[in-house]
């Protein structure tokens, strides 16, 4: 069954897509006008419409992927448990495919130590269920494996290179609780050697989001920001090693919060290599709201599906989810 579906992968994303729809209309309640605006422009934006911020416009999907196409790294988000975003990274990577240019995908997904089970998986005939066994989907990542099917059949379809970049959950759940200086110099050296604490702006932005959250087991605010940007910075370094490595183009998917004003990921990224980027994010829309222009390069406003029950942030880093 699983090799059948995989030589039609364009037809699971149909039906996929299909059953999306199904359940979001079922499920979505959002105010009968969602619109967004952006300082210093007079006009609304409204769900479906793809918005280059720093110019205030709606493109096409097309004028997106014309414009994207020049850069070597382009990040597109995501809010992990929203369809719609699943979607969207799907139609962005297809289209890239087309570029003419080798192409690579990063997934915040899977961790580095499961590469080895992912190139298997892309380059054999193993099974899904031996593949998502290997990588532990349900007690690394957690999230509905449906969401992210399609986007790995497409690069397994396609031959696309998918690498592994995440941290190891062991390692960033220790600094979470008891901070970077409790590692081992084993540990240590599993991490990037420069870790930068320094940018005040990013600090406000976790705080404001650690502020908003049960937080048991995880009283220590410094220590969540260090195992935050230990998350960023291993990620950055493989995207970088990557980059200086290979020709071609490198796609990214991540959560929003990794991306978002490009303090995270993105520049710990172009730090280690300067590279032409991109920023794309998928923005769930339930009512008027403001959007600053520094947010992302390019917003795709959404709907804001109803979100599942949320884990303590004892849970999340027990788990390994990172603020989206």
């Amino acid at each position: 069954m699983v090799d059948v579906l995989y030589q039609r992968p364009i037809l699971i994303f149909v039906f996929i897509a299909g059953l999306f729809l199904i359940c979001g209309c079922a499920g979505t309640r959002i105010s009968p006008h969602p619109m967004a605006t952006v300082p210093g422009v007079s006009h609304h934006f409204w769900i479906g419409q793809i918005v280059a911020l720093d110019r205030g416009e709606a493109v096409s999907f097309e004028e997106l992927i014309k414009q994207i196409a020049a850069k070597d790294l382009i990040f597109v988000g995501e809010v992990h448990d929203n369809p719609e975003h699943h979607l969207i990274q799907v139609q962005i990577l297809q289209a890239l495919t087309h570029c003419g240019t080798p192409l690579a995908a990063g997934m915040e997904f899977f961790q580095v130590p499961h590469q080895t089970v992912l190139d298997l998986y892309l380059k054999t005939d193993t099974t899904e269920e031996a593949f998502l066994e290997g990588v532990d989907w349900t007690g690394n990542w957690g999230y509905d494996y449906l969401f992210y099917r399609p986007l790995l059949l497409l690069a397994k379809g396609k031959g696309i290179e998918v690498l592994a970049i995440n941290a190891t959950k062991e390692i960033v759940r220790k600094i979470a609780r008891e901070g970077l200086d409790s590692l081992s110099p084993e540990e240590r050296g599993q991490l990037p050697e420069d870790i930068d604490l320094t940018n005040e702006a990013h600090r406000a932005y976790v705080r404001e989001a650690y502020e908003q959250k049960a937080h048991h087991g995880l009283e220590n605010f410094e220590y969540f920001y260090e195992a935050q940007c230990v998350w960023e910075e291993t990620m950055a370094l493989n995207l970088a090693t990557h980059l200086s490595q290979k020709n071609g183009k490198l796609v990214v998917f991540v959560g929003n919060g990794h991306i978002v004003k490009k303090f995270g990921i993105p520049y710990r990224t172009i730090r280690r290599v300067p590279v032409s980027m991109v920023t794309i994010m998928p923005y769930p829309l339930e009512s008027k709201t403001a959007i600053e222009k520094e947010t992302a390069d390019y917003i795709w406003l959404t709907p804001k599906y109803p979100r599942r029950q949320r884990m303590s942030l004892a849970d999340t880093f027990e788990r390994h989810q990172p603020i989206r």
